[in-house]
């Protein structure tokens, strides 16, 4: 391969793959606006009386929308020194999956709506607006909530015991007076949305010891919500923050590399 068409490729990379260059932001933006108005588009379509009066006028746009597409996914391919790392990742399964409906709606019915997978593209806005910031902390979330699944565990099944013991309770309570506890499972169900602070309001004591107990059980239901939020905290305040920027890998597809970095901390070929 001539060193024309590496500088051209790699060009091309940093144009589509990252955001640290003022192309690759426009490049970035651009495709957000088309991927809204797609989502925009075809929310109008679904409501019939605008779809009657500008059908034709939605149909022109979501095969432009989608040419580009198309046109968009191959360049990402070209792009790439394995193109396989992006075609089955997860944002070229979505991008894949995102362009085809327009094709199949001429074979299958109702595939178009399908194009609505294109606001999973939309978290493409993170390396966009570079907020590397949100990105390491959104890591350092997930290794939260991963290192304290175990106590959410514990918690949760002693939410359910709870709810299944004070439905059962109210059942034998309000049982004959017509206030909607007629069965166990409807009565945890009350039990549930009240401890979860929801409250639909199509099941409700009438006597006095049941009204009594649902008092009780709404404020049981505010120290409850506090509990995972404090246990997930504790966790989350144990990772620091990683510093990353926009590199992407042209070989691998790697992102979250430190500032500076000048070989992939993955599969360790040099980054563009």
């Amino acid at each position: 391969m001539s060193n024309s068409t590496k500088n051209w490729r790699d060009k091309l990379h940093t144009i589509i793959y990252e955001a640290d260059t003022k192309a690759g932001k426009w490049f970035d933006i651009i495709l957000l606006v088309f991927i809204v108005a797609s989502i925009i588009t075809v929310m109008l379509e679904s409501v019939e009386s605008i779809d009657l009066k500008y059908h034709t006028l939605f149909n022109y746009i979501e095969w432009a929308i989608t040419i580009l597409f198309t046109i968009e996914y191959f360049i990402r391919i070209i792009s790439l020194k394995n193109p396989k790392k992006y075609i089955f990742s997860f944002y070229g399964i979505i991008d894949l999956l995102s362009t085809l409906p327009k094709y199949l709606s001429y074979i299958l019915v109702g595939a178009h709506a399908l194009v609505a997978l294109r606001a999973l593209r939309l978290l493409r806005i993170f390396r966009i607006l570079k907020l590397a910031r949100f990105i390491g902390e959104s890591e350092n979330l997930i290794k939260a909530l991963k290192a304290s699944r175990a106590k959410i565990s514990v918690f949760l099944l002693a939410v359910l015991s709870i709810a299944v013991i004070l439905g059962t309770l109210m059942y034998l309570i309000e049982a004959g007076q017509d206030s909607g506890f007629d069965s166990i499972p409807r009565s945890v169900y009350w039990a549930i949305v009240t401890l979860t602070t929801v409250g639909y309001g199509d099941i409700a004591p009438i006597t006095p010891f049941g009204q009594l107990i649902a008092s009780v059980i709404m404020i049981l239901g505010y120290a409850i919500i506090a509990i995972p939020t404090g246990i997930v905290s504790a966790e989350f305040s144990k990772h620091k923050k990683i510093e990353t920027n926009t590199q992407s890998c042209p070989y691998c597809l790697a992102t979250d590399h430190h500032d500076g970095a000048e070989f992939c901390y993955e599969c360790g070929k040099p980054l563009n």
